[in-house]
C-alpha cells in the first residue's frame, strides 16, 4: 500500500478543508468549472472521473475470467454479497436512517439526494484498492483477479437497472438516457482505453511495460482523485458549514452495510467450505464500493452541487478506516475459521 492509499482518508479531510475554503474565497473560480457542461456532464470533472479510473482497470485482465470455476464457492458467495445483497440492504439502511431517523437534523430539500447517493456508493464493488485488502489478508491472488474482472463485466450491464429500480423504489426519479450515459462514460469508454493501454504496454515490453505504465498512471489517478474532492468540497462548503453534522449522519449507515455485507461475505464463505485465503478477500470485495464510480454518476445524475455528490464522497472519506479494520477483524479470525471450517461436499 502506497503512502497515498495508506492515508487517503487524511488526504480526504486535507481536501475538504481546501475545497471548503476556496470554494468561500473563490466562489467564481467554482461557479464557472462548474457551467462547463454538456449534456449534463461536467466536463472538467469527466476528465478528472478518467484519470481515476482508467488506470485502474488497466490492471484489470480479462482474461482471469477463465478461473473462476476454480473457486466457485468464493464467486458465488462475492457475486450474491455484491448484486443481491449489497445494493439492497444500503437502500434499506438510507431510507431507514436518512429517510426517518436522521431526517430532522438534515436539510429537507437533500433527503432523496442523500438517499439516492449511498444507494449509487453501494451499486458497484470496488475494482482498485480491493487488491490492496487482498494482499494484506494473504488473499488468494487469482481469486482476486477472476472475482474483479468479473464484477468488472457484471457492472456494464448490471449498475445501470440496479440504480434505476432502488432510485425507483425511493420515489427519485432520474432519466434513463442520463444514467446509461454515465455507464457508458465512466465504464464502457474507461475499460476500453484502460484494454487498449494494457495491451498495448504488454505487446511492447511485456510485464515491466505494463508495470512502468501502472507506475506513471497510479500517481495521476490519486492526484485526479483528490482534485476531484477539492472541486466537490468547493461546492459543498456552504451547505457543510451550515449542517456540519451531516458528514457524520451520512457515514452511519455506510458503516453498517460494510461491516454487515463483509460479515454476511465471510461467514458464508466459511459455511460453504472456502478455504480462508479465498474468503478474507471475498469479504472485502463484498463490503467495499467503486467510489470513483459513485462519485462520477451521482455528479452526471443530480449535479456537482448535490446531496447526492456529497453522500458518495463520504463514502470515500470512511472507505480506508472502515475496510482496515475489516482487514485486521479477518487475519485475527482465521483460526477461528478455520477450525470451524466445514469440509466442502465431494459429490
Amino acid at each position: 500500500m502506497s503512502v497515498f492509499e495508506r492515508y487517503l482518508t487524511l488526504w480526504v479531510g486535507c481536501c475538504m478543508v481546501a475545497g471548503i475554503a476556496l470554494g468561500q474565497f473563490l466562489p467564481q473560480p467554482f461557479a464557472q468549472l462548474a457551467a462547463l457542461e454538456v449534456a449534463r456532464v461536467n466536463i472538467p470533472v469527466a476528465g478528472l472521473v478518467w484519470l481515476m479510473i482508467i488506470p485502474m482497470l488497466a490492471r484489470i485482465d480479462f482474461a482471469a475470467l477463465r478461473e473462476v470455476g476454480k473457486h466457485w464457492r468464493g464467486i458465488g458467495v462475492t457475486l450474491f454479497v455484491n448484486w443481491a445483497v449489497k445494493p439492497f440492504s444500503m437502500a434499506l439502511l438510507a431510507w431507514l436512517f436518512i429517510g426517518y431517523l436522521f431526517r430532522p437534523y438534515l436539510p429537507a430539500d437533500q433527503i432523496n439526494s442523500y438517499i439516492a447517493g449511498l444507494i449509487i456508493l453501494a451499486a458497484a464493488p470496488c475494482t482498485a484498492m480491493v487488491f490492496v485488502w487482498s494482499n494484506l489478508t494473504k488473499g488468494e491472488p487469482h481469486f482476486t483477479l477472476s472475482q474483479v474482472a468479473l464484477n468488472d463485466a457484471i457492472m456494464i450491464v448490471a449498475f445501470a437497472p440496479i440504480v434505476a429500480l432502488l432510485l425507483g423504489l425511493s420515489a427519485i426519479i432520474v432519466p434513463w438516457e442520463t444514467l446509461v450515459l454515465s455507464v457508458a462514460l465512466y465504464i464502457v469508454v474507461p475499460v476500453i482505453i484502460g484494454q487498449v493501454l494494457r495491451r498495448a504496454s504488454l505487446q511492447s515490453g511485456g510485464e515491466a511495460g505494463l508495470a512502468r505504465l501502472l507506475a506513471i498512471l497510479q500517481p495521476l489517478s490519486l492526484v485526479a482523485l483528490l482534485a476531484t474532492l477539492v472541486l466537490l468540497f468547493g461546492f459543498q462548503g456552504e451547505q457543510i458549514i451550515a449542517q456540519p453534522l451531516v458528514i457524520a449522519l451520512l457515514a452511519v449507515p455506510i458503516l453498517i452495510q460494510v461491516y454487515f455485507n463483509s460479515g454476511l461475505a465471510y461467514l458464508l464463505n466459511r459455511w460453504s467450505g472456502e478455504a480462508h485465503c479465498v474468503a478474507g478477500p471475498s469479504a472485502l470485495i463484498g463490503a467495499s464500493n467503486f467510489f470513483e464510480l459513485a462519485v462520477a454518476a451521482a455528479i452526471s445524475l443530480f449535479g456537482l452541487n448535490s446531496g447526492a455528490a456529497l453522500a458518495t464522497v463520504v463514502g470515500v472519506l470512511v472507505e480506508v478506516p472502515v475496510m482496515l479494520t475489516v482487514v485486521y477483524a479477518v487475519n485475527r479470525s482465521k483460526g477461528w475459521y478455520e477450525r470451524g471450517l466445514r469440509a466442502p461436499s465431494r459429490r
